[in-house]
Parts: structure tokens; sequence; C-alpha cells
């Protein structure tokens, strides 16, 4: 695992084999895991190891893609930013 992912964190991802989240084609998949349903331990390894910004890029260009709408409520304020890449002319089963 990496830094960024405390051993606790893998219990968010028994579907996957042992998955290195320091290479970049596997942060959108970190980034949406634990920002969905990772705890402060969780979120707090990611914090030390990961600049926020990083975080609050990803979170404005696939945020709306990746979160469930309450996630994305939670995190607009957290981050100060606005969910992004949502399908505009999608309708929510449940929106918040």
């Amino acid at each position: 695992m990496s830094a960024a992912v405390g051993d606790g964190a893998r219990r968010l991802f028994t579907d996957l084999p042992e998955v290195d989240f320091d290479a970049p084609q596997n942060r959108s998949l970190l980034f949406a895991r634990l920002l969905e349903n990772g705890d402060g331990a969780d979120l707090s390894a990611l914090a030390r190891s990961i600049p926020a910004g990083e975080v609050g890029d990803w979170f404005e260009r696939l945020g709306g893609r990746k979160l469930s709408s309450r996630s994305q409520a939670f995190w607009s304020i957290v981050l100060g930013r606005r969910a992004g890449g949502a399908d505009p002319g999608a309708s929510e089963l449940w929106p918040l």
C-alpha cells in the first residue's frame, strides 16, 4: 500500500488486488473511495501524503461523477470548490 492509504483503509479496496496508489493512473480511484467512504484516520493519511491542491483539483474535475450527492455537498464546503464532471442532463434518483 501507499503512504496515502494506511493499513486500515485497505478495507475500502478489498475488491482489488494490491494496487500502487502512488501511480498517477490510480489516484482517481484512491480519491473517490477515500472521500466517499474513508474515516478520519484514512483522510489524515491522505492529507499527510498528498497535497490538498491535488485532491481539490481532482474534485473539480471528477467529483461530480465519482461521488454521491451527499459527499459532493460535504466536500464542496470542506474544499471550498465545486464538484465537476457531472453530466448536466442526468437526473438523479435521490437528489440531495
